[in-house]
């Protein structure tokens, strides 16, 4: 729970008092967004109490948190991943006090949203940027001014209108969380699977006030820093000032992740880049498709051959940790495409593949597709393909724990001398084999203990075809570095 900040006496003249609050995917996540809401309504901040909460806590739990600070109006950012358990919160507390005004803001009920239940039982949407607009409405609410519509639009015509959050990052945030923070918003890129491809541009904050905010930060202790900018090496020269920024205050527990552009990388920012240590930088990399004629389709400007050069380059002469992405679903990407792309990314040896199942997020431009590629999404978040004119359901659903035992097991960077063995010279179809055979032999695709999946690989290695003795012996060794004591049951198994 947060504990930022407030004046002891959280009431206004009428009594009043608001809450702003989140669902967290994780404890270790932190809300920038309501931080904005909050910095930017310095007239109602003395009656305003920001309390954060995981979609991991029991309902009743959190309404009896929130319900004791005695809200007249709470405030509530939804997202695709809170949706779902956000809607029941609501549920309760509407049961609970009926006269809660309830204001809802945030991706998932921006667009597309008046037949939604969530936003059936809220009082007040505001859709969009709501930073300024969130204060406003609440003090139009308190002094009897309600606005007719229940829908309203948010807007910031100018970045420098807006107070910057910073400071309201408390001590518990900076000590045991990840800080989020953006140095610019919006995107120029048109990516039509992306929210993002409504933006008009890429807008950057005054680089010299918000180094400022990050400065104090930083003397407060704060070293674990997200940038949310969707194109950090967008503008290289602002790229090269933070990054400059950050070296001149260089220690052990610094950490710092950037999503950038695969095929954005000049000399003068590789040559900063490889000043950084092991373990500050990590950069996840949307490449999405490496098929031309995909990127086509969804709208997305790629130079592939220069993304693949940058990545091999990333790789072999920097210490950034490397997150690329892939996409699975794409309109018009047959099995054998993402293959071929998936084989090119293992190559190419980031320290992690994330496989996404391609969301049919709100909004977003990719519906368009509907018809000509017999696009079905699932009604309920996160909104996930259920099959198009390339893939069935039962094959997507084949491809979701693909892309899970791919994450449990790849990425976790446990197996890395076993999994050599197993995807030999053709990754993608030997570990879809594998996984296939996975999901036969054990019906789960979650809890999974470290101690089981190397026995499970060394079985279904086996399976494989591979040579019992050669596959204990790397499996062995991946074993004693991931500093598990014992024997193993699989070593058991050689015969």
């Amino acid at each position: 729970m947060s504990k930022i900040k407030t004046h002891s006496n959280l009431r206004t003249e009428n009594g009043s008092k608001i809450v702003l609050s989140t669902l967290n995917a994780k404890y270790v996540h932190s809300s920038l967004g309501l931080r904005y809401l909050y910095a930017n309504m310095p007239e109602l901040q003395h009656c305003t109490k920001l309390i954060e909460f995981s979609i991991n806590g029991r309902e009743h739990e959190i309404a009896e948190q929130i319900l004791a600070f005695q809200p007249t109006i709470i405030g509530f950012g939804v997202y695709i991943w809170n949706a779902m358990e956000t809607l029941r919160l609501i549920r309760l507390l509407k049961a609970i006090q009926p006269n809660l005004v309830i204001i809802l803001g945030g991706p998932e009920v921006s667009y597309e949203c008046e037949q939604q239940e969530i936003v059936a039982i809220a009082d007040f949407i505001i859709t969009g940027q709501a930073d300024i607009r969130f204060g406003q409405l609440c003090h139009e609410i308190l002094i009897g001014n309600k606005p007719k519509n229940k829908i309203t639009r948010g807007a910031v015509e100018h970045l420098e209108d807006l107070n910057l959050p910073y400071a309201f990052y408390n001590d518990e945030d900076i000590k045991n969380r990840l800080l989020y923070v953006e140095a610019s918003r919006g995107c120029p890129f048109k990516c039509e699977f992306c929210l993002s491809a409504l933006d008009k541009t890429s807008l950057p904050f005054n680089l010299d006030t918000f180094l400022k905010e990050i400065e104090t930060l930083y003397k407060r202790g704060a070293r674990s820093f997200k940038f949310v900018d969707r194109t950090f090496n967008l503008k290289i020269s602002d790229s090269l000032k933070i990054l400059e920024f950050f070296l001149a205050r260089l220690d052990n527990d610094l950490f710092l992740h950037f999503e950038i552009i695969p095929d954005r990388l000049p000399e003068q920012l590789k040559s900063t880049i490889q000043r950084f240590p092991v373990g500050v930088l990590q950069f996840e990399i949307g490449v999405q498709s490496f098929n031309p004629k995909i990127q086509t389709i969804i709208s997305r400007k790629q130079d592939n051959q220069k993304s693949q050069e940058n990545l091999q380059w990333l790789k072999q002469y920097s210490t950034a940790h490397l997150h690329a992405d892939l996409i699975f679903g794409l309109p018009g990407e047959d099995l054998e495409s993402f293959a071929t792309g998936f084989n090119q990314m293992v190559r190419l040896q980031p320290h992690d593949i994330q496989i996404g199942i391609l969301k049919r997020l709100r909004g977003t431009p990719i519906i368009r597709h509907t018809q000509e590629y017999q696009l079905q999404f699932s009604p309920n978040p996160p909104y996930e393909i259920l099959s198009n004119n390339c893939f069935n359901y039962a094959q997507v659903r084949m491809m979701t724990r693909f892309a899970r035992y791919w994450e449990i097991i790849a990425n976790s960077g446990h197996f890395s001398r076993a999994l050599k063995l197993i995807l030999a010279d053709d990754p993608f179809q030997r570990f879809f084999s594998f996984s296939q055979w996975l999901f036969e032999y054990t019906g789960q695709t979650h809890k999974f203990s470290l101690r089981r999946l190397y026995d499970l690989l060394f079985i279904g290695g086996k399976e494989l075809g591979l040579e019992s003795h050669i596959l204990w012996e790397f499996l062995w060794l991946d074993y004693q570095q991931a500093g598990l004591k014992g024997k193993p049951e699989f070593m058991k198994l050689v015969s």
